[in-house]
């Protein structure tokens, strides 16, 4: 589902001095980054979290679902300080999380269709949504599949197109990169890099080597303090196909 935000140009995600708390934890503190475009080379950013609970907590801000604790942050053009700035870029963003589980019986071509019609789209098809997404990341074979048969990865993968069905501006992956064989790993961080082709991605998870195949910057963080930026450049960009 795509807006109007798309063509102003600016940074999908801007922070500026932000703060996130979880409980009694600060998550970030006093952080500043930003998300290009998918035009501008860097497909993704990748932040390296090691507790559960304090990724969810990044996610749920990033997508509207909460407010930072202090700071400015922009996602999408929307001021996420404000109550209407979060319920606008709510619609736009899709979250794909680890810790989602389907509903017992639901097969991989329901779980998607599911989410098309959850999106609310009424003048899209949402079967015909699902087809294509599922088609884009190599899953049709799998799509009548039940989800808790299906192999970790193709689940990880099916998360993944239910939170892209929609077409959103801003995708939020949470941990599905996260304890796969290193086979899955990049298998996942695959269909994550032809996502990033067109939308804009930030993903979290544990392991920063594992972010840093399917993200063109990876941000890890000591006491909720951004301590390292590491930027994947040169011959290892042009090894996963993106941009010097």
């Amino acid at each position: 589902m795509r807006s109007s935000y798309g063509t102003t140009g600016m940074a999908p995600v801007l922070a500026a001095g932000v703060g996130i708390r979880h409980g009694w934890t600060w998550v970030l503190r006093a952080a500043s980054f930003r998300l290009e475009v998918p035009e501008a080379g860097r497909p993704a950013i990748g932040i390296a979290i090691t507790r559960e609970a304090a990724r969810a907590a990044v996610v749920d801000v990033l997508g509207g679902l909460a407010r930072p604790a202090y700071g400015e942050l922009r996602v999408l053009g929307q001021d996420l300080t404000t109550a209407q700035g979060r319920a606008a870029v709510r619609r736009y963003v899709g979250i794909a999380r680890l810790s989602a589980r389907p509903q017992p019986g639901r097969r991989v071509r329901g779980l998607v269709s599911h989410a098309a019609r959850v999106a609310n789209l009424p003048d899209r098809d949402c079967e015909v949504l699902a087809a294509a997404i599922l088609d884009r990341l190599a899953l049709t074979p799998w799509a009548d599949v039940p989800v808790r048969a299906a192999p970790t990865v193709i689940v990880r993968r099916a998360k993944l197109a239910a939170a892209a069905v929609h077409e959103p501006e801003l995708l939020l992956i949470d941990g599905l990169l996260d304890g796969l064989c290193p086979r899955d790993t990049e298998n996942v961080a695959a269909s994550v890099r032809d996502l990033g082709r067109d939308t804009a991605i930030v993903a979290t998870g544990r392991d920063s080597a594992a972010l840093a195949l399917a993200c063109g910057e990876v941000l890890t963080l000591a006491d909720g303090i951004i301590v390292r930026n590491l930027a994947i450049r040169g011959p290892a960009r042009a090894a996963l196909g993106w941009p010097r």
